[in-house]
């Protein structure tokens, strides 16, 4: 066959492309073909994350921070750049929000003008402390605009509106996916996270930490489900714009996550009691009709199997500690991020 009338490679950019989810997200464009271009400024991004990547022949990695303009040339755009854990937006908040919105317009200026179709991952903290349970992308929120988790929750409010506004006036083609709770291998240690903090304490012997009563639910999805679902939106119609929950529908208590960790590590963890942070959500599960009808998507991993790999991807962390720096332990943390010892216990998978 002739190769000039072959068709050209996709080119895709993921911002936030070395952290939990977009290095994972990378791993799987690459492997549909297209040539991936990840931007990182490395603040909860690991360059561990995407070191397998970087020998490969349609793999390019840079250090981009998108609160400043980026000028490529790409089919796609899939914008994750957001620290997504309390520990890390709380930390440098007015940082956070310029991140969301400043970053929204930037990537929404690149994709008007190279009229490439643009993801944006969104957050199921949009719906706050939600009054309507189980929350549907029409419920519009119940949000503390002016409380310590407000700098990542409206900031990607925020984004949304920015997103809209560029698909009605510039008819930019965008796709919005809400995100809830996620899970998996490279996930931080040290991100606050509930079940990386569950599983990093039970693995080294530390009292596992539940906040308030352990009665407040989530809903866990394990990562390569969420990928999926990410790639599905991207490639459906133009029409299908979202916003689009993508999450497990699943709903356990917190206390009920701690006692799967505890039998799939076979720890002795003791469980401990600490107040409830602000305006953390007392109830968080997805409704996902419209991800069934429009993109034929659900999760398709069971809890405790991707609890089992992701433990095990812990574990294995843990027990190598030894030989890696801090920052691929992602130990290189606010000061503010509460104490969570690296030590390995001994404690092994059973």
């Amino acid at each position: 066959m002739d190769s000039s009338v072959l068709p050209a490679r996709k080119r895709v950019l993921v911002t936030g492309g070395a952290g939990f989810l977009g290095s994972h997200l990378c791993e799987r464009l690459l492997a549909g073909g297209a040539e991936v271009l990840c931007a990182d400024n490395y603040f909860t991004g690991r360059r561990s994350n995407i070191a397998p990547l970087l020998g490969h022949p349609r793999f390019e990695a840079m250090r981009h921070d998108v609160t400043f303009p980026l000028y490529v040339e790409v089919d796609e755009i899939y914008n994750l750049a957001c620290p997504a854990s309390p520990v890390h937006y709380q930390f440098d908040p007015v940082q956070t929000i310029k991140t969301s919105v400043i970053g929204a317009v930037n990537t929404l200026g690149l994709a008007k003008r190279t009229k490439a179709k643009i993801f944006q991952a969104s957050t199921s903290e949009v719906y706050g402390d939600p009054e309507t349970h189980p929350q549907v992308e029409t419920y519009r929120g119940s949000v503390n605009p002016i409380g310590p988790r407000a700098c990542y929750d409206e900031g990607k409010r925020a984004a949304e509106t920015l997103f809209f506004d560029y698909h009605r006036q510039h008819r930019v083609r965008i796709k919005v996916a809400r995100i809830f709770n996620t899970y998996g291998p490279r996930m931080l240690p040290n991100d606050g996270r509930v079940v990386s903090n569950f599983i990093v304490q039970a693995l080294t012997g530390q009292p596992i930490t539940i906040y308030g009563d352990g009665g407040q639910t989530r809903s866990f999805c394990y990562v390569d489900d969420l990928i999926e679902g990410f790639v599905r939106l991207m490639d459906a119609p133009d029409a299908v714009t979202g916003p689009v929950n993508l999450g497990n529908p699943h709903e356990i208590t917190v206390a009920e996550l701690a006692r799967h960790i505890l039998d799939i590590t076979g720890s002795r963890s003791e469980l401990i009691r600490r107040p409830l942070p602000a305006d953390d959500p007392m109830q968080r599960c997805p409704d996902i009709t419209q991800a069934r009808t429009a993109l034929n998507w659900e999760p398709r991993v069971p809890l405790r199997e991707g609890l089992t790999r992701t433990i095990a991807y812990f574990d294995h962390l843990l027990s190598a500690k030894a030989t890696l720096s801090a920052e691929e332990l992602g130990e290189v943390a606010p000061a503010e991020a509460p104490e969570v010892r690296m030590e390995h216990s001994g404690v092994r998978l059973v």
